[in-house]
C-alpha cells in the first residue's frame, strides 16, 4: 500500500470500567459527530499505579477515530461522560491509510 497522507486523522485511546459505560460514550461521540467510529475491545486487564498503589482493573478499550479539529470537543465530552476521575485520553496521529476510509472519516466528523 502506498502511503497516503492523513494530516487530520487521529486515533484516540481511552478505557472505560464497563461495557455499558464504553457503549454509552461511544454512541454519544458518534451521534455528536465527534468520532466517526469507536471500536470497543472488552476483557482488557490494566495494571497501573494510582495514588501510590499498584492497581489491577478489568476495562474496555475504546479506539476512537476522529480528526485533529474535533479533539478539543471530544476530550471535553469524554471527561463529562466518564466515571473515572482521570480518564485516559491518548492521541495518535495517523501516518497513512486507505484514502477512501480517511475521506469517510473526515466527512463523518466534519462539523
Amino acid at each position: 500500500m502506498a502511503p497516503n497522507p492523513a494530516p487530520s486523522a487521529r486515533l484516540v485511546l481511552s478505557t472505560a470500567g464497563s461495557r455499558d459505560e464504553a457503549e454509552k460514550i461511544a454512541r454519544t461521540l458518534v451521534e455528536r459527530r465527534l468520532a466517526a467510529c469507536v471500536n470497543l475491545i472488552p476483557n482488557l486487564t490494566s495494571v497501573y499505579s494510582w495514588q501510590g498503589a499498584i492497581e489491577t482493573a478489568h476495562e474496555v478499550l475504546m479506539l476512537i477515530k476522529t480528526s485533529a479539529e474535533r479533539l478539543p470537543e471530544l476530550e471535553t465530552a469524554l471527561r463529562e461522560m466518564h466515571s473515572y476521575e482521570v480518564p485516559e485520553f491518548v492521541v495518535i496521529a495517523l501516518e497513512s491509510g486507505n484514502q477512501a476510509y480517511l475521506d469517510w472519516l473526515a466527512a463523518t466528523v466534519a462539523p
